[in-house]
Order: C-alpha cells, then sequence, then structure tokens
C-alpha cells in the first residue's frame, strides 16, 4: 500500500461506486454577529459562527463611486450537549428527520453546441440553524444549480461553499434561519456491531428513508470509481443510489459519517447486498470548518510519500515500517533530514507496522506539532524531529472544464435522471 502525503491531495474496483444522492457529548455551533451596512443583526447558531460583513464607499472621482465588500471569516465556537441517553431507531429518526434534507441538481452539458440539461439526486444534513449543509462532493460536482428539500416540503436554492473531492466532502449555505442542526459525533468511538442509522433519499423518490444496520468493519480502505482511494466506515445498512452524502447516525442521535459508497454488481457470480460505505466524521470536521471559516482548506503535511516495507524485504534484515520513497524539496520531512529510502520504524516513541501508521499520525497532528521519528538509514537507527506544516487548498474551483464547456464532454439527455 502506498500513500503519498505531501501530495496536495489525498474514490475503483468496478463494484464500488458513489451514490450520488463528537463519546455522549453533542457538538453545536453559534452565530456571533452580522454586520451589514452599518446594521447589526444577532443570530444563534449551532455548529459555528457568522459572517460579519460591511460595505464601504470609496470615491474615485467626482461623480465616480466604487463599491467595495469587506467580509470578515467566521469563527466557529463549539459548545458540548450531554447526550448520554441511548435511544431506539424509531427515536433517533424522529430526533433527526427534520435535519435530513434531500438534494437535487441540474447539470447543463454543451455537447457539439446542443446544450441538454439532466437532474441528480442525493442527500445531505444540516450542519447550523442559518443554513450550511453538508453533502458528498460528487452529489454536486459539475452542478448548474442545487436545490435542498425540507422534510416539511420547504425547499430552498443553495450555494456551493466549497468541497474537498479527494474526501468527497461539499458545503452548501442557504438563506435560511432557524433550522434545525445535527450533532456531531465522535467516529474514534465506533466499534464493529455498534448499530447505525441512514437517513436519505434512496433512488431520488422514496425520501427521508431509514435504514438501519451495524457497523460491519472500521477503516476499511476502498478506491472508488473516481479512483480516490478512502478509509471508510463498511456498513451493513442499506446504502443505495440517492444516499450519497446523507447523515450515519449512531444511536445516541449523533453524526458519525457520510455515506457515500457502495458495492454494486455481483462477485464471483454471487449476488452482492448489504455492503455500503461512510466516510468517518472525525476524517473531515476539520475540513468542514476550514471551508467555513476560511474559504479554503487547511491539512497538516510532512511532505513524504511513503509505502509499506513488504515481508520480502523484511527477510533481507529490513525493519518493517513505512519506507519513504520521496520527499518533498523545502518540505517539513526534508528540513528535518529525512531522505529517500529512509525506513520510519517508530513515531513518538510507539513503533508503526506501516505506512498507515504514519499517514494517520500526520492526519491527527496539528500544525506545528512536532513529530519524532525512529529512522532506519543504511544500517543505522537516528532520530529525526519533524515539525507538521501546513498545506494550504482552495476548497473551490471551476467545476467544469473547457474540454467539457467546448461540447466534448459525454453527453446527457434531458430526460435523464441519474442518482448520486
Amino acid at each position: 500500500m502506498e500513500n503519498n502525503l505531501y501530495d496536495k491531495e489525498s474514490d475503483s474496483i468496478n463494484s464500488i461506486q458513489p451514490n450520488k444522492g463528537w463519546t455522549r457529548k453533542k457538538i453545536v455551533v453559534l452565530i456571533v454577529c452580522c454586520l451589514l451596512l452599518g446594521g447589526i443583526a444577532e443570530a444563534g447558531w449551532n455548529y459555528y459562527s457568522t459572517h460579519e460583513r460591511s460595505g464601504e464607499t470609496a470615491q474615485d472621482s467626482p461623480g465616480s463611486t466604487m463599491m467595495e465588500g469587506v467580509r470578515e471569516k467566521s469563527v466557529l465556537d463549539i459548545i458540548s450537549i450531554d447526550t448520554s441517553k441511548e435511544m431506539t431507531p424509531a427515536e433517533v429518526y424522529a430526533a433527526n428527520v427534520n435535519s435530513t434534507v434531500g438534494i437535487t441538481t441540474s447539470v447543463t452539458t454543451n455537447f457539439w453546441g446542443f446544450h441538454t440539461t439532466s437532474a441528480a439526486a442525493g442527500s445531505g444534513f444540516i450542519l447550523t440553524d442559518d443554513g450550511y449543509i453538508i453533502t458528498n462532493h460528487h452529489v454536486i460536482e459539475n452542478s448548474d444549480s442545487i436545490t435542498v428539500s425540507l422534510y416539511d416540503g420547504t425547499t430552498y436554492e443553495a450555494e456551493l461553499i466549497g468541497y474537498d473531492a479527494s474526501n468527497d466532502i461539499a458545503v452548501l449555505k442557504v438563506e435560511a434561519e432557524g433550522l434545525t442542526p445535527v450533532v456531531i459525533g465522535d467516529s474514534e468511538n465506533l466499534n464493529v456491531g455498534d448499530s447505525v442509522i441512514a437517513i436519505g433519499n434512496p433512488l431520488g423518490e422514496l425520501t427521508f428513508s431509514l435504514t438501519s444496520g451495524a457497523v460491519s468493519a472500521l477503516d476499511r480502505e476502498i478506491t472508488l470509481s473516481n479512483s480516490i482511494t478512502m478509509e471508510l466506515i463498511q456498513t451493513d445498512c442499506a446504502i443505495n443510489s440517492g444516499n450519497s452524502g446523507g447523515a450515519l447516525f449512531n444511536l445516541y442521535g449523533e453524526v458519525v459519517g457520510v455515506t457515500n459508497a457502495k458495492y454494486s454488481g455481483s462477485g464471483g457470480g454471487a449476488s452482492i447486498d448489504n455492503i455500503g460505505f461512510a466516510i468517518p466524521i472525525n476524517h473531515v470536521k476539520d475540513i468542514i470548518k476550514s471551508i467555513i471559516e476560511n474559504g479554503y482548506i487547511t491539512k497538516p503535511y510532512i511532505g513524504v510519500s511513503v509505502t509499506d516495507v513488504s515481508r520480502e524485504t523484511q527477510s533481507y534484515g529490513l525493519p518493517k515500517g513505512a519506507a519513504v520513497r520521496s520527499v518533498a524539496e523545502d518540505g517539513p520531512a526534508a528540513d528535518a533530514g529525512l531522505e529517500e529510502s529512509d525506513i520510519i520504524t517508530a513515531i513518538n516513541g510507539e513503533e508503526i507496522d506501516g505506512s498507515k501508521a504514519l499517514v494517520d499520525a500526520v492526519r491527527n497532528a496539528s500544525v506545528g506539532d512536532e513529530l519524532v521519528f525512529k529512522v532506519y538509514r543504511k544500517g543505522e537507527s537516528m532520530e529525526l524531529k519533524v515539525i507538521v506544516g501546513e498545506d494550504v487548498q482552495p476548497a473551490r474551483a471551476d467545476e467544469k472544464s473547457e474540454e467539457e464547456d467546448q461540447g466534448n464532454g459525454q453527453m446527457t439527455f434531458p430526460w435523464g435522471n441519474k442518482l448520486r
């Protein structure tokens, strides 16, 4: 297994398809204030803060006026709420169905001068009471418009705030107040066998459906049909087309994952049922926070590409660990003295079996943290101290390529209804 820790981005087997469609403590967010052209309006949130905006006028010359908008970054305030009582699936559904949404998108394609439009359906959930919504990136990818539907039938046009394609996560915003947000849980507390519940919109038609099951496996490494590899929660909850982007709840009513994929087709002639996957919420909550507060994505970064030390290689006397394939020039690892062909055998005094342990250590670190690597190099052992750096990525990009805009993409038909 190879992992790239300096690639600025981090889902194919043919049978895995993306579906278009914090622990007893809950996390809720407060909205601070919005400053709009000299007027102050306050609104409380449940997962993070508001934007402050002001408009200032600058006069370039007599008779000419330029309006300049100033937008201060949002600040995410987090408070904890006791959620120690386990609920039945029916109680989880009743407590959260108003926090889940259906998502419909439209995509217009220019095919050799002919514009065609198709629709797609997916799921999502409300993060804050002022309208931030979470879904999968593949649900809204290349969309021209996004419509969000609530359980009570209310619909909103949504704005794409930002996304991280490598983690299949997107943040939307609707102009609303007083919505019912979910409570974010801690996916690290999950165990195989724990009961979980998915609420979504299978087939884009069976809206706000509940399916229940158990955690079948954790940290399942899956390569999705867009060739991105992710570590996912495996569940036997029925995850179908249209469920993508929906919430996976534990029995305390907390979101522990974002459903995004399932096995489909057959394997060896046998049918495949009830093998679904969800993104662990802990893997993406900091990304979501960064998109909302900063408008860009920050990730811990050390600048190395690593792979496992194979058993065959170990048979020649080399230790197990994470073998360094390459080191990014001027990156934190290079600054610490790490070199190509080094083998990292321990991190902060704990031995590691392979590259995954290094990936996890970096992912769980904060910018500025010090990681002490025990390194094997040409028969000698040494310690190197690596200061975790910051990888900054834009949270948005032009979703449609120039090639598609010129009509070289695959044609979709106006009557087509895709499920994501």
